[in-house]
């Protein structure tokens, strides 16, 4: 289960797993940031398709604070712009990257990096080998989730190195099962994929999908053991005080971030 901490003020949240083997990594809320509302605090994505946006300088602000709260402060941060598929880009230790390239996953093994995805209701899925040597952050909402950008990013992360090595992964803060009516095309989508395990409940006559679940089922079944995932029951859509969430505040709310980084070889 993740854990609840503060430090130097923000509020998140971290997988004793990853914590174990040195990888700082975290989990955001929306508590200790420099954003106003309707972005207010930790804000630390632009909002697409509106012409109100927190300004970049809160957003380098809010990002220096997260990093200097799990010890990346000297680190350069990679991020994508994502846009719900399977595309899986990697920043490659010693060589360039271009920040905002459309993708849903992002890998590393640069240790004078951190990469990140930024979510308000989708599942952020933080991943490490148990060397901690690469390392990988994804976005994963439904459409993500059936586009099988999950399963690639496991897939990519495997190819850092030799063997079959063990991977750890950590599952933060989503909407949940509740909270996630959907329609007959989902439905339909998540039982082509799933098959008789695709997790869809009833609420009285309306169906609702549980992301978690879902995310839990593609990563056993791509070799990553149950002991070996860390997961939380946290709500961002029930949980208005700790977290952002698009389905409850709409479009124009802000954004928490999943960032992780390789453990430090100094």
């Amino acid at each position: 289960m993740l854990e609840r901490y503060e430090q130097n003020g923000l509020i998140l949240y971290r997988s004793p797993l990853l914590h174990t083997i040195g990888v700082p990594h975290a989990f955001t809320t929306r508590y200790g940031g420099v954003s106003s509302p309707p972005f207010a605090s930790l804000n630390l994505g632009t909002v697409g398709g509106s012409a109100i946006q927190d300004p970049n300088e809160n957003l380098r602000e809010n990002y220096r604070r997260l990093h200097a709260a799990i010890g990346c402060g000297q680190r350069e941060h990679c991020g994508v712009r994502q846009v719900h598929g399977s595309t899986v880009r990697i920043a490659l230790r010693g060589k360039p990257f271009e920040n905002g390239v459309a993708a849903d996953a992002l890998l590393s093994n640069d240790p004078s990096r951190t990469v990140g995805i930024k979510y308000a209701d989708c599942v952020p899925i933080l991943l490490a080998n148990d060397d901690g040597t690469a390392v990988a952050a994804v976005h994963a909402g439904w459409r993500g989730i059936l586009a099988g950008v999950l399963p690639r990013a496991v897939t990519e992360l495997r190819n850092f190195t030799t063997g079959s090595p063990r991977l750890l992964a950590a599952v933060g803060p989503c909407i949940s099962t509740d909270a996630f009516e959907v329609g007959p095309e989902v439905v339909a989508g998540f039982v082509k994929h799933f098959g008789s395990a695709a997790p869809i409940h009833k609420k009285g006559d309306k169906p609702h999908v549980d992301l978690r679940q879902a995310v839990l089922l593609q990563l056993q079944t791509h070799g990553i053991s149950r002991e070996n995932i860390d997961l939380t029951d946290r709500c961002t859509f029930a949980s208005s005080d700790e977290f952002f969430s698009h389905r409850r505040d709409g479009m124009l709310t802000g954004r928490m971030a999943a960032v992780i980084g390789c453990k430090d070889r100094t």
